[in-house]
Formats: C-alpha cells, structure tokens, sequence
C-alpha cells in the first residue's frame, strides 16, 4: 500500500493520476450541456448504497470510472451559464491550479513549522485586503473556512470587547434580512435567544437606519448593553448593502462594535466601477469576506479582518506541544494564536496564483459583467407582464416570482411558483433559488457566471412561465 503514499518514488504515479483525473473532469465540463440532469434522491441513492467500501477497486481508472457514475453524471455544474441559483460561482483556472498544488503539497496553515512560506503568503494576502477596505496599520486577520466561521469569530471579538460580566444583557443589531448565521452565532456564543434584534428594512431591503437608532437608544435606557451591529453589504436575497455611513456613526455614538459583513459584497473591493458602494466599510471594526464567492475561488476561501491586530487575542491559546508563548517572543509567526480552528488548509495559495495570474482588475471585471447582467435582468423583469420583481439589485440578484393572468388567490400563485422551480429543477434545463418575501414563495436568480447572456435570462424566465402555466392547466383538469 505504501505505493499510493505521495512521496519521491510516486512522482510519476501521482502524475499519471491527476492527469488522468483532471482529463475526466475537463471531458465533462466540455460536453455538459445543462446545468443538471435531473436526477433524483431516489434514483442516485441505490447506486451509492451498493458500493462495499471494504472492496477496493485497486485501480485509479476503475475508481473513476465508478465516480462518474455516482457523482460526476449527475453534479450540478455552477459553471454553466443557466445555473443561476445560489451563491456558487464558476471558478477561474489559477485559483484550481492553487488547489492542486496546496492539496499535493498538505501544507497546515496552523504553525509556522508547518507552513513556513505558505504562513508569509496568507499574511500578505490578509494586509492586502485590509488595505483594500482600509481598515488602517494596525488591522489584521485570518482566512476562515467561511462567511459563518468569519460572523462567529467578528461577534466573539466584539462579546469579549464589550467587557460585560452578565452577557444576558448583550444585544447585536442587525437587518430583517441579514445571513442567519447571526443567530447561529449568538447560540454559539453562550447568548440568550433575545440577544439578536431584528431591525426592520426599507423598500430596498437596506437596513433602516431611524430604526436601528431607535433600538440602540432603547436598547441603553433599559440598561442592556449594544455588543455589536452587523451591516450587511451584499444580503443573501437581494444583494442590498446597508447605509454604511450612517451605521458606523451610529456605532460610534454608542461604542458600539460594527461588523460588516461582506460576504457577498467583498467583490466590490476589486470593482473599478461599484467600489463606492462599500464607502464606510473602512470605519468597521470586522469585516467578513467570501472569496469564493464574487472573486470566483473554489471552496473554502474566506477571511476575517479586524480594525485591530491586538482584538484578536480573544481567539489565541496556547500550547506546549504546538504554539508555546516563548513563539511570541522569538517573533515565530503562528497563525494559530488568531484562528478558531487548528489544522487548517492552505487556502490562500488560490487567491495568490489569481492576484499574480488575472490581476484584481481582472477579477473586478469579472464582477461588474455579472452586476451589469443583473441590471438587464431586472429590465426584462420590470418589464414582462407575466412577472413581480422585488427591488432593483445593487449586486448580481434578482427576487422575483410569477404572476399568471388568470389567477388572483396568493396561495395559488405561492403554489405556481413552488411547481415551476420544482419542475425546471427536475427538467435539469436551468436551476433557480428559492425564497420568502412577506411571507409569500418567490424566485431567485443569483447571477454569478459572466457567460450567463440576457438571452439566457429571457429562456429561463420563458420555461418558469412554461411550468407555471403548465401546473395551472393540471390544476383545472383535478378540479374538472
């Protein structure tokens, strides 16, 4: 078995391999010519269930064979153009080639005797983005397995910063519509279920800063305590970006942490034309990022930055056997003593090879196409009777549902759209998002692919209204 150890004798093995692999996948990604092929829980479960992982195949090519069974035939493809639902990007070609070469080499981000170089690369990408937000010399952060991991550790630096013995009487602000990784958090965090207030939004789903002002004064006169707000530039529905500006004077009058989370939004920071729409975050005291979101990086890339390098004392322990104090001393960098994990990837090797091969300009190019498509969306939509869309997107997303002529009962319009993503789902054609809006079933379109055309757009609004129709004419032959 050693001969499938990694190693100086296995070089040409491994490199058989991966070829062999990557010949696989590139073959499916030229020929896929739908997003998904419909298969389903039922069908796809006996082909796994079958498999006696005891009995290995002892053979690379038969083990791929197999897989294309079992996983490939039947992935769902982000990278293409008609796969308009969640927040899954297509992913640019260095950053998979970072994946490769960090995978091989296993590389722990945790300790500088592990990493060595990798420890220098992920800093500097840490400074990098800092200053693109402008956060100022003394920020600092971390790259995190993602934006929940990020939103955790920013409230956990603001719980401790707020330097309360009695945590029942915390508070976190943040919008109707912000991620609900929020409230996760604060039940992490040891905080009571009325710890998060929910603060009402506008008609473009942005956080409504007279209210959040009204909570803060009254959070206060009652004798509670403001932890934090949480801004959120880029909501998971609607892509909206809270009034920065007017949230981080708010903090201010109350001493009170901002955390801004960016997930979505962070795209903008390399954006040549929308870079202003994240004026403010410069004043947050965290900011949560998602790189393998609108920088278009393979999962896992995401960070959390901090105003303050010294805040992030509330995450460092220390171990003997890993990270002893004396390391601090000796000025042995050890990312460890900021992270909530130990072991961790070298993620940051994608992100690297992008900057050095695209350039940030090229990725904010890449980001602009997509919220420039969803401008053009929500013209189509604005304008095609058969359609309600919600507000007019500042990022890449479109919340709309359908509006069939003949039918008038909120109900029955709720059900229209539930079968309409149901069946273009199972048709494989396209993929949409669903969600709630006052209650009501509506669809989404997150637009995160530049091959995704207008004319794209335009088809899959046809086969929702297709289906729509479709689930209504079934409708009336049940009821005759």
């Amino acid at each position: 078995m050693r001969s499938h150890l990694l190693n100086d004798t296995t070089a040409e093995r491994y490199r058989r391999s991966v070829t062999e692999g990557v010949e696989r996948v590139a073959a499916k990604l030229a020929t896929t010519d739908r997003p998904f092929t419909g298969v389903t829980v039922d069908a796809l479960t006996p082909r796994v269930e079958k498999i006696d992982l005891d009995q290995p195949l002892g053979d690379t090519t038969a083990a791929l064979d197999e897989l294309e069974e079992v996983y490939l035939r039947d992935a769902v493809y982000f990278h293409h153009p008609r796969y308009l639902a969640h927040l899954n990007c297509p992913v640019v070609i260095p950053a998979v080639l970072g994946e490769a070469v960090l995978s091989a080499v296993n590389s722990s981000l945790d300790t500088w005797d592990q990493s060595a170089g990798g420890t220098l690369i992920e800093r500097k990408l840490i400074d990098w983005t800092a200053e693109r937000i402008g956060l100022g010399p003394a920020a600092d952060g971390v790259f995190t397995s993602g934006g929940t991991q990020s939103n955790l550790q920013a409230l956990l630096l603001a719980r401790e910063e707020a330097k309360v013995d009695d945590t029942a009487r915390l508070r976190i602000f943040a919008s109707e519509v912000s991620h609900f990784s929020v409230k996760k958090s604060a039940k992490l965090l040891g905080l009571g279920p009325d710890s998060v207030v929910s603060i009402p939004c506008d008609q473009n789903k942005r956080m409504h800063t007279l209210a959040l002002a009204h909570e803060l004064e009254r959070c206060v006169r009652e004798g509670l305590v403001p932890m934090a707000v949480v801004a959120t530039a880029g909501t998971t529905d609607f892509g909206s970006i809270d009034p920065l500006p007017e949230i981080a004077e708010l903090c201010a009058q109350y001493g009170t942490w901002m955390h801004v989370d960016a997930a979505y939004g962070c795209g903008l920071l390399v954006s040549r034309a929308r870079r202003d729409l994240l004026d403010g975050i410069e004043r947050a005291d965290s900011v949560t990022v998602d790189y393998h979101k609108s920088f278009f990086q393979p999962v896992s890339s995401s960070a959390v930055l901090v105003r303050d390098a010294a805040t992030l004392r509330h995450a460092t322990y220390h171990a003997d056997y890993l990270n002893p104090r004396r390391m601090v001393q000796e000025r042995i960098p050890n990312q460890v003593d900021k992270s909530l994990q130990t072991t961790r990837r070298f993620d940051a090797l994608k992100l690297w090879m992008t900057l050095r091969v695209m350039g940030a300009d090229g990725i904010g190019e890449l980001f602009d196409e997509v919220c420039d498509l969803a401008a053009e969306g929500w013209k189509l939509l604005a304008a095609d009777p058969r359609f309600d869309v919600v507000v007019q997107p500042q990022l890449s997303t479109l919340v709309f549902r359908c509006i069939p002529a003949s039918v008038t009962d909120p109900a029955e319009i709720d059900r229209c759209n539930l079968y309409a993503r149901k069946a273009l789902f199972a048709s494989g054609d396209a993929i949409v998002a669903g969600t709630k809006v006052g209650g009501r079933h509506y669809l989404k379109f997150t637009l995160l692919n530049p091959e995704t055309t207008v004319a794209d757009i335009a088809a899959v609004l046809d086969l929702i209204a297709g289906h729509a129709e479709q689930y209504l004419g079934e409708s009336l032959d049940r009821a005759s």
